[in-house]
C-alpha cells in the first residue's frame, strides 16, 4: 500500500498503540496537540507521532483521521472534522452503539467524507490478540493500514454499524460482568456475607476470591470510560429488542467509581466498595 498520512484523535493509550502499527508499516502517524494534556504530549512524542498542531493542520494533510474517544465525545469530535474540512476516509473507532455510528456516518457521507466503522478489542496494541474490527464500504483498505501488526484487523461485513454492534455486545459480556462482580461484592459487603461469599467462591474454585478482589480494584483506572460504554450497549440492546437494564445498571456502578481514578497505588477493596453509592441510594456505611 502507498504511504499514507494517518491523523490520529487522540492518542491514549489505545490510540497511540494504533498510531505505532500504521507507522510500522511506513504511514506518516500526525496528531494535534492543541488543548491536549502534557501526559497525552508525552505519550505522542514517546511513540513518534509527528505534531501538526491543530485539528485544522491535521485535516489538511492527513488522507485518514482516525477516532479515539470516550463514547459521549464520539459525534462532536466526528462534527468537528467535518467543520475542519477534511474530504479523505474517517474511521471511528470508539465504543459506540450501531444507531450512533449510523448517525455520524449520515452526516459525514452528506459532506463528501467515507466513513469506516470500526471497534477494538483487547487492550493496546503493543502484543498480539487485540483486534480492529472494521465495516465500511472502504474497510479493507482501512485494514491494510494497519498490516504490519501486532494489531489484527477483521473486516465484517459492508454496512456501516456492524462494526460497532460487534463491539457492544463482545463489551457487553466482559465488561458488563465485571461491573456485575462489583456490585456483588458491595450487596455481600453491606449485608454482612462478604466473608461467607469468598469462602463459598474458594470452595468452588481456589484464587476466585483473589481474582475478583483483583477485577474489582483494577477496574477502577477505567471506570470513568466504561460508564459511557454501558449507556451506549444498553442503547443497543433496547435498539435489537433486548432488556437495556442490566447495562444501565452497570452505567451507574461505573459512574460510582469514577473518583478512584488516579488513585495510587490501586484503591483497595473495601475503598472501592465504600465508593459504591448509587443514584437513589441515600444510605451511609
Amino acid at each position: 500500500m502507498d504511504r499514507m498520512r494517518i491523523g490520529f484523535l487522540h492518542p491514549g493509550a489505545m490510540g497511540v498503540s494504533l498510531a505505532a502499527t500504521a507507522a510500522r508499516g511506513g504511514h506518516e502517524v500526525l496528531w494535534a496537540s492543541a488543548e491536549r494534556s502534557a501526559a497525552t504530549r508525552a505519550r505522542a512524542g514517546e511513540h513518534g507521532l509527528a505534531d501538526v498542531g491543530t485539528l485544522g493542520e491535521l485535516c489538511a494533510r492527513a488522507n485518514v483521521v482516525v477516532s479515539i474517544c470516550p463514547p459521549h465525545a464520539a459525534e462532536d469530535v466526528a462534527a468537528a472534522v467535518a467543520d475542519a474540512g477534511f474530504r479523505g476516509t474517517f474511521v471511528d473507532a470508539n465504543a459506540i452503539a450501531p444507531a450512533r455510528m449510523k448517525r455520524i456516518a449520515a452526516d459525514l457521507t452528506a459532506r463528501g467524507i467515507g466513513v469506516v466503522d470500526g471497534g477494538v478489542i483487547g487492550g493496546p496494541a503493543w502484543t498480539p490478540g487485540t483486534c480492529l474490527h472494521l465495516s465500511g464500504a472502504r474497510a479493507a483498505e482501512v485494514a491494510g493500514l494497519f498490516d504490519a501488526g501486532p494489531l489484527a484487523t477483521n473486516v465484517v461485513g459492508p454496512d456501516v454499524g456492524t462494526a460497532s454492534g460487534l463491539k457492544m455486545v463482545y463489551a457487553a459480556r466482559t465488561k458488563g460482568t465485571t461491573a456485575l462482580l462489583v456490585a456483588v461484592l458491595g450487596a455481600a459487603e453491606r449485608l454482612g456475607v462478604r466473608g461467607a461469599l469468598e469462602a463459598q467462591w474458594e470452595a468452588d474454585a481456589a484464587g476466585t476470591a483473589a481474582e475478583a478482589h483483583d477485577r474489582a480494584r483494577r477496574v477502577t483506572r477505567k471506570a470513568w470510560r466504561f460508564a459511557g460504554e454501558m449507556d451506549e450497549i444498553a442503547a443497543t440492546f433496547a435498539a435489537a429488542g433486548m432488556p437495556s437494564g442490566f447495562h444501565e445498571a452497570a452505567g451507574d456502578v461505573y459512574r460510582a467509581l469514577t473518583g478512584l481514578k488516579d488513585a495510587e497505588p490501586l484503591p483497595e477493596l473495601d475503598d472501592v466498595l465504600a465508593a459504591l453509592v448509587i443514584p437513589g441510594d441515600d444510605r451511609r456505611r
